[in-house]
């Protein structure tokens, strides 16, 4: 296997070097765009979470794809690491520093074009999601990647972790809503290859080396991403169901029934929904009696909404018959479709209250999720009894959450002193049914030694040949991946 070159830390240079740079930089970009002082930065020093801190010799802000290019090449003439950031909100450490350089992309915020007949946008790294989707509902279209961090997260880092969200189902990835991209290598040369074809075969699809591999081959400076027809109709609806077997053949049923207009089927089971009631301002059960889980559906489409609703309403009544569904509530206006979303979205943050948790995100083909997860639960349940098992998720497109809350008597360190013995309990399961330990979320440095585990050696050989090919001193994004 290639071996890479450790990187010269920026705390190996001497002080002459490290001001020597610093001047350069400035001059590069301005003096008010290089932040020194470190409790100026502490927030970008530190993981979403809160589970890992890193050091820096600085924060760098260019404003510009030239002004990025000439930040690397100084970087990459003095040997200092650098590590690429947007909106900060990764949950696998990719973002945080190992020393060296933060560079982010805050001032990389220009929606470049807007091509409605291409149903195209071109956006430059920083440009945060929830901007880009204004910006195509703007000209009636639609951009589909949504995340529950969409009000803060930039392009850029969904590009480089290749977000997923809750729209996969329909629209896909995020990888799969990109034509082209702009970005910058570690020796700050520019690759360009911002084109809006939907078919181009030039050799080498290169844009995919960058989209997923978080920061460490390059950074992504503007995209072309695609646009879609924007829905003037959707039918939303949460059910109830004994488990996730039923969930399964419902799912089956509504990809059968309703084509193409399903574009969201989420899974929750009872604790989840339990805790965005306890502690989710504003969201309360909707239905009349307590069931083992539930699944948000919605359909979107572009014709009549009665419709839309009859479709829905049909494939609902069959499963009722089926005995796939025990319960059932369609919003009837927008607030109350808004008001069944808000149970989803907001469960991430309804865990916190309850104590530590230990989260996976993994996939498996949608016909083993059922499997999974009562596989999974019992496995974890019988390694530690009283364990509070809350999966969720995007049950349609086989990318479950499995997060498991500490026994209420339970010490928040102690259980936390369990994750490597649960990551191999759950990864195991997942690995066995042919899925992915890491689904979303990326590697970063949480998982590692996971990738190390998990991942076909030839592959990894690749990996690692490619690395070594872009960035031989292993100065971008230093500890990342591999």
């Amino acid at each position: 296997m290639t071996t890479l070159t450790a990187p010269r830390r920026a705390d190996d240079t001497d002080a002459q070097d490290h001001a020597a740079l610093l001047d350069a930089l400035r001059d590069a970009i301005g003096p008010a765009h290089v932040v020194t002082d470190a409790k100026d930065f502490d927030a970008r020093l530190i993981e979403d979470r809160g589970l890992r801190r890193g050091t820096a010799l600085a924060l760098i802000r260019p404003g510009s794809t030239e002004e990025v290019a000439a930040c690397m090449r100084l970087c990459h003439g003095a040997q200092v690491p650098v590590t690429p950031q947007g909106g900060n909100t990764g949950l696998a450490g990719g973002g945080v520093p190992d020393g060296g350089i933060i560079l982010t992309t805050d001032r990389l915020n220009r929606i470049r074009a807007v091509d409605p007949t291409n149903a195209t946008m071109t956006v430059e790294a920083g440009c945060i999601l929830a901007n880009i989707q204004a910006a195509a509902d703007e000209v009636d279209a639609l951009f589909p990647l949504s995340l529950a961090s969409e009000g803060s997260c930039q392009i850029g880092g969904n590009l480089s972790t290749n977000a997923g969200g809750t729209a996969v189902l329909r629209y896909g990835n995020t990888r799969d809503l990109v034509l082209g991209i702009e970005a910058v290598l570690p020796d700050g040369r520019v690759l360009n290859d911002l084109n809006g074809l939907r078919k181009n075969n030039t050799g080498f699809d290169l844009k995919h080396l960058f989209i997923g591999a978080e920061g460490t081959l390059g950074i992504i400076t503007a995209a072309v991403i695609k646009l879609f027809p924007k829905p003037t109709a959707r039918a939303t609806a949460l059910v109830a169901c004994t488990g996730p077997d039923p969930a399964l053949a419902l799912y089956a049923r509504m990809r059968g029934q309703t084509a193409d207009t399903l574009s969201t089927f989420e899974y929750i089971d009872r604790l989840g929904l339990q805790m965005v009631i306890d502690h989710a301002p504003g969201c309360s059960d909707p239905m009349a009696e307590v069931h083992p889980a539930y699944c948000l559906i919605e359909l979107t489409g572009n014709g009549a909404q009665t419709n839309l609703d009859a479709r829905l309403e049909t494939a609902l009544e069959a499963a009722f018959e089926a005995e796939e569904i025990i319960d059932a509530v369609i919003g009837a206006s927008e607030a109350q479709k808004d008001a069944l979303w808000a149970l989803r979205e907001n469960l991430s943050e309804a865990q916190k209250p309850e104590g530590a948790s230990i989260k996976h995100d993994v996939s498996v083909p949608v016909s083993r999720v059922a499997d999974f997860i009562r596989e999974a639960t019992q496995a974890c349940m019988d390694h530690m009894p009283g364990l509070r098992p809350c999966p969720f998720g995007h049950f349609g497109d086989g990318n479950l959450h499995f997060n498991l809350s500490r026994p209420v008597d339970m010490a928040d360190a102690a259980f936390l002193a369990e994750y490597g013995a649960f990551n191999r309990i759950v990864h195991d399961i997942v690995h066995q049914m042919g899925g992915s330990f890491s689904a979303e979320h990326g590697i970063g440095t949480f998982k590692r030694a996971e990738l190390r585990r998990y991942k076909d050696p030839v592959a990894l050989e690749l990996m690692a040949q490619i690395k070594a090919t872009l960035d031989p001193g292993h100065l971008m994004n230093p500890g990342k991946v591999l």
